[in-house]
């Protein structure tokens, strides 16, 4: 059995065409680029490291005391080691046109790959048949090709999703229980803990301490306090440490002379990376204790020590960055769809990249610690062809819903966007391999709800699309269930599905509701489901009954399969997000930051 992995990498450069003959023992079996443009550079090499990062991730052999110069020690493995890659680039820097995504498809699906893994943000929104990615995975999942992407990082922001399409399998991303931290220790002794991937001690001797408004500039004080680069002085700051007021800067300062700097947490990257410089970012209270010292000092100093890793119960959580849904070209389905590691991840880097600058830095590295929806999709692609290793003949939409309908639910007390932070949930590979019944989706039921969206001026529809009886997602046999509600005093929505019998050959399968069902009414017909053979397929319908729900909340259920053995779960949402009083949806971010665009085939032997 073959199983092989699309991956789309960015980078600075081209890739020349490779042609592979043989696959007996070559890991990387090949590679391609498209572009538009017209680069000095032709190379397979990796020159950014995120793609050999996430290539690792998926397929990396088992590497004992792994470690990024100490941090974070232990055994590296990627999800399937015996995978083998190919990789197809069609972004260079930031820039990736259309035509060379869609191209990048469809040698992938000319190839013969199985599973297709992409991690790219869009920068702004747009409507599926403008979507490239969306346009190619549609066809990939017409060839039987399951695609696999990122959810973006523009989180926490509400609809800040950019990749919803229902053909995809759309991924959140999650920290684990190891944190990894950095330590500051002020001239008196006292100690303080934030975010920070910091390789060495500062030094021996402590670094002096200034505060970002005592700078000597013409900038104004709020300038100064924020250390905008225009604002710093060399011969001020020299081998100094700086405390900020704010953390936007930070990767704009390379060549200020300052030692290091010291900011507040970010909210929407609350984790650790690593920078091309000693840093810091503290909590407020922490940060406030700094600024107190500072004042009272006689001569301020600090140490910013070595990172180190700490235990982090409770999770898996929300990475503060993951992209939320709702869609708001598609609210009637829930994006993403699964969460999987995505924070502070070790894995294999390129020896050719500079490690951020960092002037100690002159030998190659094998490791680095990366985090992003782009660093948790890999591992949801390792769990896919994880999978299909244990059944080949399984169509994408078995697997995707194998991997949703068997997922772990986070805490939902902690997101009030609920399902629409974290999906169905934190994968478990295994389960999914032993899920007991899928949802199949047809690629006429994806035709169908192409053809109800193509119909805006401009938009693209499929080929030899008549479009006579066209879909809404919430219609579609999809492993989860949501709708938008309008403000009608009451309502009445149905979810039709289909479910295959892929457990034991003859299961009883009873239906329960989960959740806080009060002021609604809800209906599973039937209610109980037989089955006597493998593969047999049996309908019902989910209907719920309510009264009119506020503006802009949500009520979350799911509904269960059990025959004892296997659990078979679904959400089920409810919402009214930008729907009052003709209320906009929650505005998304118009600016996000284009994770690197990696496609990997891989092959299973």
């Amino acid at each position: 059995m073959k199983a092989s992995v699309l991956f789309l990498q960015n980078g600075k450069e081209h890739v020349m065409v490779v042609k592979v003959l043989s696959v007996t023992s070559k890991k990387i079996i090949g590679a391609r680029t498209f572009s538009l443009q017209s680069y000095k550079t032709f190379s397979a090499r990796d020159t950014f490291g995120h793609g050999t990062h996430a290539a690792s991730i998926i397929s990396g052999r088992e590497v004992i005391d792994a470690s990024y110069y100490g941090i974070a020690k232990g055994i590296a493995r990627g999800g399937v080691p015996s995978t083998r890659i190919a990789a197809y680039k069609a972004c260079h820097d930031i820039n990736c046109f259309d035509i060379d995504v869609l191209s990048a498809f469809d040698h992938a699906i000319a190839d013969g790959v199985d599973i297709i893994s992409v991690s790219i943000a869009r920068p702004k929104l747009v409507e599926l048949t403008f979507d490239p990615i969306a346009i190619g995975a549609f066809h990939a999942m017409e060839k039987g090709i399951l695609t696999v992407n990122a959810a973006g990082n523009d989180g926490p922001l509400l609809s800040s999703i950019t990749n919803y399409a229902p053909w995809t399998l759309t991924v959140a991303a999650s920290d684990t229980d190891r944190r990894i931290v950095g330590k500051l220790r002020l001239g008196n002794h006292e100690e303080h803990v934030g975010n920070a991937i910091n390789p060495f001690s500062s030094r021996v001797k402590p670094v002096p301490l200034v505060y970002g408004k005592e700078l000597p500039s013409n900038c104004s004080e709020i300038k100064k306090r924020k250390c905008l680069p225009e604002c710093l002085e060399t011969s001020f700051i020299n081998q100094k440490v700086i405390m900020c007021d704010e953390h936007r800067y930070l990767g704009e300062i390379t060549a200020s002379g300052a030692f290091g700097f010291i900011v507040p947490i970010s909210l929407q990257k609350n984790y650790s990376k690593i920078m091309s410089f000693p840093s810091i970012a503290l909590p407020t209270k922490s940060l406030d204790s700094v600024k107190a010292y500072k004042k009272n000092a006689k001569v301020p100093e600090v140490h910013i020590l070595k990172s180190e890793t700490i235990k982090n119960p409770g999770a898996p959580y929300v990475a503060s960055d993951s992209a939320r849904g709702p869609s708001i070209f598609m609210p009637d389905i829930i994006k993403p769809d699964v969460i999987a590691p995505g924070v502070e991840i070790l894995a294999a880097f390129s020896p050719t990249v500079p490690q951020y600058g960092y002037e100690w830095n002159k030998s190659p590295m094998k490791f680095s610690i990366l985090s992003g929806t782009s660093i948790a999709c890999p591992h949801v692609v390792a769990a896919a062809a994880f999978v299909k290793s244990f059944h080949p003949e399984w169509s994408p939409s078995a697997i995707k819903s194998a991997l949703m309908t068997t997922a772990s639910e986070l805490n939902a007390s902690l997101y009030p966007e609920g399902e629409f932070a974290y999906g169905s949930g934190q994968i478990d590979p295994l389960k999914a391999t032993n899920p007991g019944l899928v949802y199949e989706t047809s690629t006429e039921e994806y035709l169908r709800v192409w053809c109800n969206i193509s119909r805006s001026r401009g938009s693209v529809t499929p080929a030899n699309a008549s479009c006579p009886h066209t879909l809404t997602p919430k219609e579609i046999n999809y492993p989860s269930m949501a709708v938008q509600l309008d403000m009608k005093k009451t309502f009445t929505v149905s979810f039709p599905r289909t479910v295959t019998n892929v457990g034991h050959t003859n299961s009883t399968y009873v239906a329960v509701i989960e959740g806080n069902h009060s002021n609604l009414s809800i209906n599973v017909e039937p209610n109980t489901l037989r089955f006597t053979t493998l593969n047999q397929k049996m309908k019902f319908v989910v209907t719920i009954r309510g009264k009119r729900m506020n503006p802009s909340s949500i009520k979350r259920l799911a509904l269960l399969w059990t025959d004892g053995v296997h659990r078979v779960r679904s959400p089920i949402v409810l919402h009214t997000m930008g729907t009052s009083n003709g209320e906009k949806a929650i505005n998304p971010s118009m600016f996000h930051m284009i994770f690197v665009i990696l496609m990997i085939m891989i092959l299973m032997c």
